[in-house]
């Protein structure tokens, strides 16, 4: 009777790993890229991960992690630009309005939840830590949006 619970309990466990793999990989293949188009987000956080060294890298002082971070953080602005001015290029009319709109709400709700950020990750709160955290919380938004929009745009065949 032990022997069957374990058996049947390592079944259960093994049944459920399978099904978060596939609900967890297998889901990923649904969004077909057009496999013509160049790779624009392997070639994007190849660029950007240039940036998140020099975080890793740069001198362990209040300042040092500001400036890294700002340096990213325009480097992800200027990333975010060119990839929505290019999706911008192949998309018709209507789906031009339906991305503007999206964008508009996008730049809301980052500048809300930098705000968030702000507010909350302060020195008083959490030490000298804050400024690693502002940086890359605000940095993970922007770097999420750039590689949505990149994503969006491998659908696409080059003009």
């Amino acid at each position: 009777m032990v022997m069957t619970c374990k058996c049947k309990a390592a079944r259960n466990l093994h049944a459920f790993v399978v099904i978060c793999y596939v609900m967890c990989y297998g889901i990923s293949a649904l969004a077909l890229d057009n496999p013509d188009a160049p790779d624009y987000v392997g070639e994007f956080l190849d660029r950007a991960q240039v940036h998140e060294l020099d975080i890793q890298r740069t001198a362990h002082t209040t300042q040092g992690c500001v400036s890294a971070y700002e340096a990213y953080q325009n480097f992800l602005d200027a990333d975010i630009d060119k990839a929505y001015k290019l999706l911008m290029g192949r998309l018709d009319r209507d789906a031009q309005g339906a991305l503007r709109d999206s964008q508009q709400k996008w730049l809301k709700h980052r500048d809300a939840e930098s705000e968030f950020i702000t507010l909350n990750w302060t020195m008083e709160n959490f030490g000298s830590s804050s400024v690693i955290s502002r940086g890359g919380y605000r940095t993970t938004i922007s770097k999420n949006r750039v590689t949505q929009l990149l994503y969006y745009l491998q659908n696409y065949p080059n003009p």
